[in-house]
Formats: C-alpha cells, structure tokens, sequence
C-alpha cells in the first residue's frame, strides 16, 4: 500500500490549478511502492502521477531527487520529468505535505523478467551512471555503511526473534564488511534502488527507469550488485548465472568495468544484500500490525547475503573476460 495520506478533490484541483496542465478529470492512489503517497491523474491533456513526499522523506532532499531527474531527462535517459508550476518551481504543497507533479511513463514492469530483459537493464543502469556525470548537487548514500550500523543498533537485540544465532552472524557480517568494504573505487549518482517494479517495458523493450528517491552519490559497482541481487534470483531463492551474464554483459557494453570493480563485486553483493536485509528487518520488527504498508520478509536477502558469501570471484556471477 502507498497512500498514506488521502487527498480531497477540492484541494487537488486547487494544486493544480498552478499548473499549466489541463482540467482534472479522475484520480486514484497506486498501491505499489512503500515510501511516499502516489496517485494516477488524468487530465483533459495528459496522465500524469502526483507525488505526496512522507514523513521517511527529508525536504532536502527533494531538490536532488527531482534535478536529477531533470539532469538525466536532458542527456537522453527515459524517466519521468517533474513539472514546473506556473511560478517556475518543481514542488509544491498538498494535504500538508510536499507534492510535485510528474511526467507518466508508459509501460508495465515485469513479473517474471528474462535474462534478454536483464541485459537490458544492465545497458540503462550503465547509462544513467554515464548520464548522471555532471550532475551538481551531491547526496550522500544514508544507507551506506554507516547507516547499516544504525539500522543494526535498532534491531540487533530481536534479531533472533526472526531466526536463532542472526545476531551473532550479522554482527560477524558487519565487521567482515568494515574490514573489507572497497573506498577507491569510481563513484557518482547511482539510482540505488533499480528492483523490478522501477523498470518499466513496452514488450521486450525497456521503456524507462522511475523512483529516484533513493538516488544518492556512491560507487557505481554498489548499484550493479545491487541489480543482481534485485533481478538474477528465482523465487526458490536460487541464483540464475544466465541472468547474470546478461546483466553485466549489457552494462559493459555501455560503461566497462575497471578490474578492481570487477574484483569489489563480491563484496559488494554481499553488502547491498545485507542493506536490503537491515531495512526489511527493522520494518519487519517495528510497523504495527494492522498497517497499511506490505512488510517483505528480510529472510529473502539473508539467504542472498549467505549465497554471497561463497562466491570467489565474479566469474560466478555470471562476468566472462
């Protein structure tokens, strides 16, 4: 569920009326996404979707989220495009909360995704890195290490409510990764959140990257283990090496890999698979039964985290020379 919070007719009219944008003509809120309120308009012009930003969502922040958007729309990257009200601004107010109004991208996202379709996320995740180049204003990752420490802090001591001896073998996990985690590696805007429902496709055809609200200033190779993590396991929880080939094939087909990216790989997998995990896991442990917002079970990415685990080297990912 994604609507936290309702919107009355009468006040939606009235936010768009300082917009150039046409007559409202219906509205309904969109049940997918877990962090901001969305809703699908239709206007005598043009569908578009308003975004109510939530309470996870710092103010601040939202002036990186939507430039950027601007930035990569500008370089050729499919994504949807914040509109400027009459006034020239991308943000405005409803429903007391920070609202802006975007552009629709057509397409669906894919259930069942196949590795031709994995490759071809891997060529636009390498493209809005080359796009994103340029971009001024910089956000640093809050879920990076430092955040994954905090995150832990709050729920290490239930930890093994979800499963006996998990304290133990993520706080082991912790100090392997602050031993190990890789600093030189090349850096800039990574999405950081590139999973199935941000991807859409018009048939086999990638029709556009959307959900920047996680976008942030990190290395680049975090976000392709990010992708693997997020599109190349079956629903057994088993890692598919064809997916993977496809995956970092299409990427170096845009950006190449430096050897020692290809060599962070799996300690970078390890680390956003753990990322997923602590997020999951806190929500797991701390929203109220009864809310309207889906808990995803933290166990899925536990199970990637120990797969990980027992790679040697990206080759088994799927990488050839």
């Amino acid at each position: 569920m994604a609507v936290y919070t309702d919107i009355t007719e009468i006040d939606l009219n009235r936010f768009l009326a300082e917009y150039n944008v046409g007559e409202l003509t219906s509205y309904k809120g969109i049940a997918e996404g877990v962090e901001n309120s969305n809703f699908l308009l239709h206007t005598t012009r043009e569908p578009l979707i308003l975004t109510l930003y939530e309470k996870r969502v710092e103010k601040s922040d939202l002036p990186f989220f939507l430039g950027l958007m601007q930035h990569l729309a500008d370089r050729g990257l499919s994504c949807p495009l914040p509109l400027p009200r009459r006034d020239g601004q991308l943000l405005g107010e409803l429903s007391t909360r920070p609202a802006a109004l975007i552009s629709f991208l057509e397409g669906m996202w894919l259930r069942r995704p196949e590795a031709r379709h994995c490759r071809e996320v891997g060529k636009a995740l390498a493209q809005m890195h080359l796009a994103g180049e340029g971009f001024e204003i910089k956000r640093p990752n809050a879920l990076s290490f430092d955040g994954w420490k905090v995150l832990w802090e709050k729920s290490a001591d239930r930890a093994d409510e979800v499963e006996t001896g998990l304290q133990d073998e993520i706080t082991s996990e912790l100090e392997f990764l602050a031993a190990h985690w890789p600093k030189d590696l090349p850096a800039g805007v990574i999405h950081a959140d590139l999973f199935q429902d941000n991807v859409f496709f018009l048939g086999d055809e990638l029709s556009g990257l959307i959900d920047f609200y996680f976008a942030c200033n990190d290395l680049l190779a975090y976000d392709v283990s990010i992708c693997l993590n997020a599109w190349c396991f079956e629903a057994d929880g088993s890692y598919n090496v064809e997916k993977g080939m496809a995956m970092l094939e299409g990427y170096r087909s845009v950006r190449p890999l430096s050897d020692a990216e290809i060599a962070a790989l799996p300690v970078l997998a390890r680390g956003s698979a753990l990322r997923f995990f602590l997020t999951r896991l806190y929500d797991w442990l701390t929203t109220p039964e009864g809310a309207l917002v889906v808990k995803k079970d933290p166990l899925e990415y536990l199970h990637k985290l120990r797969f990980h685990r027992g790679i040697s080297s990206a080759a088994d990912y799927g990488l050839t020379s």
